[in-house]
């Protein structure tokens, strides 16, 4: 069977957009919205037998109306076309507090066909139409979940998470020794691995992580391990692959160099073959350009023309010495910034003269004469030139010296 897999969506995240004139929506929430089309659009064309999402799927736990309005019309339109959908609540899904719902509980409850929503760590038994597969689903696990009041009290942090991840597996261990052995089996989880590695993410980050170390976990049972919460792209293992879909869209510019995408699987008891799939996320450049040239203005250019910029989210660092620092048009550098998605930053650093220091020497240690000397040492002067400075500084000492004498007396 051909299972998709893939995580942290982030609708909501509008940083660096602007109004579309033609539908009143962010720019950003109308990129966002064109990879998970595209995604459903491959599943469909594709003939996925079940789509698997690793939670998060939008930015904040009170997604507004047209958020979640958008997020449905896409889940419906893959159960609609026969694909088993597993939705898996992720940090970003979770209420703010204790018995309210979740943001994806909307789906089960109104049993929409085809769509499963983990929001538990239990077991699924699902019907594909290349047969059935077991996807034992970790949600995201709050401490609240899974620890009672009186049992956290005394915890330092660290003995916290410790408990925390020994409650998991014992949970996890349960599971695994009712499951069909017959069957492919999948984990999904919404958690971060201690081998992971930490990206955008800590940007958005609800709460404290909760760390687990994929030794302690019975990996022998899973042909796949479907995982979300770390935005980058990633494989921790091979047998069983231990996959980290990444996020659809980069978020800043932490995320500049990394390629966003989902990953396909070819699934049977024993074996899983994964490829990861690019989709066509929204780009972030960075240019950087020393513009201490004779027309910095014409060096900034050649620097923006090196970079593909079109429809991307640009930023611009430009290094310039104070005396070419006003020769730079800035109204010519924004034209030739137009034709970027935004325009995130222009930045002038302007480089100020590194002034030589003098050596050290306390009061007692230096006279008038030989600071008159050292000073001169340090400046881009000639000889005879310092030699004359050197003289006449030397008669206005003894002058004032003299003059000092005199008063004393």
């Amino acid at each position: 069977m051909r299972i998709l897999h893939f995580a942290d969506l982030h609708i909501g995240v509008e940083n660096y957009g602007h109004i579309d004139p033609a539908s009143g929506l962010s720019s950003r929430l109308i990129d966002f919205l064109t990879v998970f089309d595209e995604l459903v659009d491959y599943a469909i064309t594709h003939e996925i037998d079940m789509v698997l999402f690793c939670g998060d799927a939008y930015k904040t736990r009170d997604p507004s109306q047209t958020q979640q309005r958008e997020f449905a019309r896409r889940i419906a339109l893959l159960a609609a076309s026969g694909i088993k959908v597993f939705l898996l609540v992720g940090n970003h899904d979770l209420p703010n507090a204790i018995g309210r719902a979740t943001s994806l509980d909307i789906f089960d409850t109104l049993s929409i066909k085809n769509v499963i929503v983990g929001n538990g760590i239990d077991a699924y038994r699902i019907e594909t139409r290349s047969g059935d597969l077991q996807i034992v689903a970790l949600p995201w696990v709050g401490r609240s979940m899974l620890l009672t009041r009186d049992e956290v009290k005394n915890l330092t942090l660290e003995q916290l998470n410790q408990r925390m991840e020994e409650l998991i597996i014992e949970q996890l261990e349960k599971l695994v020794r009712d499951l069909d052995p017959d069957l492919p089996t999948i984990l999904a989880g919404h958690v971060s691995l201690a081998s992971g590695r930490i990206g955008a993410e800590r940007s958005l980050m609800i709460g404290r992580d909760n760390v687990l170390h994929q030794g302690k976990i019975p990996l022998s049972v899973f042909d796949y391990i479907a995982l979300g919460h770390l935005h980058s792209h990633q494989v921790l293992s091979l047998n069983p692959p231990i996959v980290y879909s990444g996020s659809l869209q980069p978020i800043d510019f932490n995320e500049e160099n990394e390629e966003k995408g989902f990953c396909i699987i070819e699934l049977e008891k024993g074996k899983a073959h994964y490829e990861f799939h690019p989709v066509k996320s929204r780009r972030f450049v960075t240019i950087e350009v020393n513009a201490n040239a004779e027309d910095p203005t014409a060096a900034v250019r050649r620097a923006i023309g090196k970079k593909d910029i079109k429809d991307a989210i640009v930023r611009l660092h430009i290094k310039v010495s104070p005396e070419r620092a006003g020769l730079i048009q800035d109204s010519e550098v924004r034209q030739i910034l137009e034709e970027a998605h935004f325009v995130a930053a222009v930045v002038k650093e302007v480089e100020r003269e590194v002034r030589n220091r003098l050596e050290t020497y306390s009061a007692e240690e230096i006279t008038p004469l030989e600071g008159l000397r050292a000073y001169l040492n340090t400046r881009d002067l000639s000889p005879e030139r310092s030699s004359v400075l050197l003289n006449y500084g030397e008669k206005i000492i003894r002058e004032r010296l003299s003059s000092d004498a005199t008063l004393h007396v």
